[in-house]
């Protein structure tokens, strides 16, 4: 099987409780179906795998797994890692099964609805990026504003986005200045992506981490810009 199919496991149990586990492992034959191995030892069972990098003899994979009622996550990581070579980088809390094609998806509805459309991509960026929150946001006079927000969006403003306009989508600093306190507290991984030469951007928070990868980060420019071509067609 290609590494860069997502693998969709069979699943024999529907009442456990189901975590996303991101690891870093050596890019090479084997590697993962030995984690596989580990994790399925330790009564996990594979929903799904979704390869996030691929870089440097490295990958970074995302696994949806599912645990029997009462199985602490701890022991996930400590299956996976006791593969040489493999590293677990977090683990959250996640709603079953990876979809790998939403961004397809979302394209279409915007198409189909652009009169909300910037409210449809900040409710669909954080299930694609498997983040908490999305903002499109847009500064007028040193001052910052929400143009659209999803439905888990922090209530907390941030009064400024210094950094707007932007030529590039980039991973944001959480410890800025203008971050809010309570995202700080909750550990929020930050990225931005412009959209179009406006001082306006999408950004997306990952609250308790992982940090956005290179391949999410350019991933988020290329949807955040095709959204603007539709929407300003």
């Amino acid at each position: 099987r290609s590494r860069d199919a997502p693998y969709e496991g069979s699943g024999g149990r529907t009442s456990g409780v189901s975590f996303l586990l991101r690891v870093v492992l050596p890019d090479q034959p084997g590697s993962l179906g030995a984690v596989a191995t580990a994790l399925g030892g330790a009564g996990a069972d594979i929903l799904g795998v979704d390869v996030v990098e691929r870089i440097g003899g490295v990958a970074v994979d995302d696994l949806a797994v599912e645990l029997p009622p009462g199985r602490p996550p701890d022991v996930l990581i400590t299956a996976a890692e006791s593969v040489p070579g493999v590293q677990v980088e977090s683990v959250r809390p996640h709603s079953g099964h990876l979809d790998t094609h939403r961004e397809l998806e979302l394209i279409e509805a915007i198409t189909a609805d652009p009169g909300n459309g910037l409210k449809l991509l900040a409710d669909g960026v954080p299930r694609i990026f498997r983040a908490g929150w999305a903002l499109v946001v847009v500064r007028e006079d040193g001052r910052s504003y929400r143009l659209a927000e999803s439905t888990a969006a922090p209530e907390t403003r941030a009064g400024d986005l210094p950094w707007l306009p932007l030529k590039k989508a980039i991973v944001i600093d959480p410890d800025e200045y203008w971050v809010p306190d309570p995202w700080k507290d909750l550990d929020t991984e930050l990225a931005a992506a412009p959209m179009g030469t406006a001082p306006q951007a999408l950004v997306v928070g990952r609250v308790g981490g992982p940090a956005f990868r290179p391949s999410e980060v350019a991933r988020l420019a290329h949807l955040a810009g095709i959204v603007t071509t539709i929407l300003t067609a």
